[in-house]
């Protein structure tokens, strides 16, 4: 049986707002094993760990641990990967992407991906649209240091 994409969407939803209610940027992301086992879940956590390489998948991969293989995982973000995220998915070869918006951020790797055989899903989920563009026009100057932007 195929797995729910906005199921799976639900925990990297979770992350993002823990993320948003501890001040930091609200991105979350989940892996999930072939049968949507939770594996590992994280936030983007650059503000409150003061340290630039804790993205949400980034976090979510290290919470996942050690696994043998990733071909057969799902990885679920609520924004569109930044191209370190979507380096870590293409260097680990995990399976699928989904992805709940990349309306506010996109992050230019989805066909890359799609090109090395990552089934990539954009839901644009509209909780994720909402948390985004908040988080924007509430902290430009933040988002623009998370995506590489000289103000």
């Amino acid at each position: 049986m195929p797995l729910d994409p906005d199921a799976l969407l639900d925990a990297a939803l979770t992350q993002a707002r823990l993320g948003n209610q501890e001040g930091g940027v609200p991105i979350g992301a989940a892996l999930f094993s072939a049968d949507g086992t939770l594996l590992g879940a994280g936030r983007n956590r650059r503000i409150q760990d003061d340290d630039p390489s804790v993205h949400g998948e980034t976090d979510a991969f290290r919470n996942a641990g050690r696994q043998l293989d990733y071909r057969s995982t799902t990885m679920a973000t609520t924004l569109s990967p930044c191209w370190y995220c979507s380096g870590l998915v293409r260097q680990f070869r995990i399976g699928s992407l989904i992805v709940g918006e990349n309306v506010t951020f996109d992050g230019g790797g989805h066909e890359w991906l799609r090109e090395h055989g990552v089934e990539v899903i954009v839901l644009r989920n509209q909780e994720c649209i909402d948390l985004m563009t908040e988080f924007i026009a509430r902290e430009p100057a933040v988002w623009n240091e998370d995506i590489g932007v000289s103000s």
